[in-house]
């Protein structure tokens, strides 16, 4: 593959050994399109990408996570951005388990470990108000992020490292609260474009040397009956469009639903409810890239080497989780659940008069809850079974009833 034939001139050249961890993962991909008859649906090019043992985004070994591009990393995320969102989370976590009567918490991606370092501290601390807990168990596909989630525990909680556990499989059955900030939106989704009055799935074949887009009118009943449900929210219905589905987020959703015994489940990422997910206005999709931190629209670019995300459609989160018999425990925006869980409480913590602590601390607080920011786009979903009554931090604002 000739990198030039993606790859935009204001974002860096990997090194040599990222590129040829790059072309391993272009060979095999390349290998299984060409048994499927030279074209593969976008959302297994997008698992393989993310994915693949070894080779993909978040199973290999490059760095993911940090706050400027020349650490290598590609994006932050409000753990990494500061540890009054972990504090803060700790609360409504504390309140959960309190609530359903049980004492483990599980985390799903926890990237660096910063947020389990974090709530662990926090859990341990709000221990003597009735949250305590016996383990907190990870499940992250990548051995060399359980590895950085391992130093990173044992450098900010080293008493509470026992308590911790990597999972392999998921348990049948689960009791207590159920952790996953910026998973959903990891999850491949299938790519759709309608023209000329036709449905095409959008998929991935190979010509002239490079991965591109490849479009296959659709004719499953199953798909129609999804897209005729997507024209019937869009009003543009003569102009081109492109939007996802997401088969995968919804399937993860039922799956974790379905294994909650008793207790909560707490899920953070952006998007939208439907009505505004497929709005006419948003006729390009919300399918985007992440390298260097710097964002684009290439997921072709550097396989395995950059990020590939898109939006999450919090409708169809919903529906699969009640599917399972799971109550809806909320849904709300980051900022409003931060600030109904005590943010600008634990912000007040700190004296104004240490510049050096307080400034960052409220600089980074802003980013998670203003409008422009993270604070309107991120939005918080929850689930539970056992608990007789709502969590403070969606005691008010709840949007519920958007859905």
């Amino acid at each position: 593959m000739n990198p030039k034939a993606h790859q935009p001139d204001s974002l860096p050249a990997p090194g040599p050994s990222a590129l040829a961890q790059s072309e391993a993962l272009i060979a095999q991909i390349r290998a299984e399109l060409d048994a499927a008859g030279g074209w593969l649906p976008f959302d297994r090019y997008m698992e393989r990408a993310l994915y693949a043992p070894g080779l993909g985004y978040y199973s290999g070994g490059a760095r993911k996570f940090g706050l400027r591009g020349d650490d290598g990393s590609d994006f932050v995320t409000a753990p990494e951005l500061s540890p009054l969102f972990a504090a803060t989370l700790a609360r409504p976590v504390a309140e959960a388990l309190r609530a359903s009567g049980t004492r483990e918490v599980m985390e799903f991606g926890a990237g660096t470990g910063k947020l389990a370092a974090g709530l662990l501290n926090a859990l341990d601390a709000l221990g003597a108000a009735g949250a305590e807990f016996d383990r907190y168990s990870i499940v992250d596909l990548s051995g060399e992020l359980r590895e950085r989630q391992r130093e990173t525990i044992a450098a900010a909680a080293p008493a509470l490292l026992a308590k911790v556990r990597w999972l392999d499989a998921l348990p049948e059955r689960f009791e207590g609260v159920v952790i996953g900030n910026e998973v959903l939106d990891a999850m491949p989704v299938r790519l759709f474009a309608h023209r000329g009055g036709v449905w095409h799935e959008r998929g991935v074949a190979w010509r002239d040397g490079a991965f591109a887009f490849d479009d296959r009118p659709v004719a499953a009943a199953e798909d129609l009956a999804r897209l005729a449900e997507i024209d019937a929210t869009r009003d543009t219905l003569g102009e081109d469009y492109l939007t996802e589905t997401h088969e995968a987020a919804s399937a993860f959703t039922r799956t974790i639903c379905a294994m909650l015994a008793r207790g909560a489940i707490l899920l953070i990422d952006y998007g939208f409810p439907r009505h505004e997910y497929y709005h006419g206005q948003r006729a390009q999709g919300t399918l985007m890239c992440h390298y260097r931190h710097r964002a684009h629209g290439d997921p072709f670019l550097y396989p395995g080497l950059q990020d590939i995300t898109a939006h999450v459609e919090f409708t169809g989160i919903a529906e699969a989780g009640v599917e399972t018999g799971a109550d809806l425990l909320g849904f709300t925006s980051q900022a409003r659940f931060l600030m109904n869980a005590g943010i600008t409480e634990a912000l007040g913590e700190i004296d104004p008069a240490d510049t050096a602590r307080f400034l960052p601390a409220a600089n980074a607080v802003q980013k998670l809850l203003s409008e422009a920011e993270m604070g309107e786009l991120f939005k918080v979903i929850a689930f539970s079974r056992g608990l007789d009554d709502t969590l403070r931090a969606f005691s008010s604002g709840d949007r519920s009833h958007t859905l």
